[in-house]
């Protein structure tokens, strides 16, 4: 099984929410609950005023929280300790996604548009922190989130990472058009929800799983490390 080229990988960037967890899990449910609680209590606004502020300043700004900052002058670090203050008993270690990634050749790095202790909580529960050398957050791109161009070449030069050695997997569309310009391999975890986006011209997405882990399995197996891309 082949990614497409015949390089091995370098590096494998993960997105998490939705992405190392199962979308089913709802978990993003809670944290769009939380946003709307916080514009509401620290904007003076009813909850719906805060439900169509929220979508327009993703829609414009790519996430709330952006929009948030321009717009409003909010703390972005109290934001995201607010938001990100949810149940994770949903959560449970996957063995299979664990074992996947070990198995892979490479490097491995978290790019979130969430934050680092967030991330950290969640992989405690899924089972999978010890893998990845790198959180790249949304603290760590100056509060600028995915999709934008110049976070991922940021993300690039600040850990290194060839671009034509990468493989980018993430839950929306539109977070890996960015990854196939500077020309990574790109993998769309499928999820059915809609804040993930439109269909979107698929020429950008190289790969669609529905099952990170068993897409993943085959190219940790020795005879694949040098065709993965």
């Amino acid at each position: 099984m082949s990614l497409g080229k015949a390089k091995p990988v370098g590096t494998w960037i993960f997105d998490l929410d939705n992405t190392l967890y199962p979308a089913s899990c709802r978990l993003f449910d809670q944290v769009q609950v939380r946003i709307r609680q916080y514009i509401r209590e620290n904007l003076g606004l009813s909850e719906s005023e805060a439900l169509a502020l929220q979508k327009r300043y993703f829609q414009e700004h790519m996430t709330t929280l952006r929009g948030l900052i321009v717009n409003d002058g909010i703390d972005p670090h109290h934001f995201l300790d607010f938001v990100h203050a949810i149940d994770l008993s949903g959560l449970a270690p996957n063995p299979a996604l664990d074992a996947a990634i070990a198995a892979l050749p490479g490097r491995k790095v978290i790019f979130t548009n969430g934050s680092v202790p967030h991330a950290e909580r969640v992989m405690e529960k899924v089972g999978i922190g010890r893998h990845f050398e790198a959180i790249f957050d949304i603290v760590a791109s100056d509060f600028v989130p995915k999709p934008d161009l110049g976070v991922y070449r940021r993300l690039c030069a600040e850990h290194r990472i060839d671009p034509a050695g990468a493989v980018m997997i993430d839950d929306m569309p539109r977070n890996l058009a960015p990854a196939h310009e500077l020309g990574m391999t790109t993998v769309l975890v499928k999820t059915e929800d809609d804040w993930a986006g439109p269909d979107v011209d698929p020429s950008f997405i190289h790969h669609v799983t529905e099952d990170l882990a068993a897409f993943l399995w085959p190219f940790g197996l020795p005879a694949k490390t040098g065709s993965i891309l």
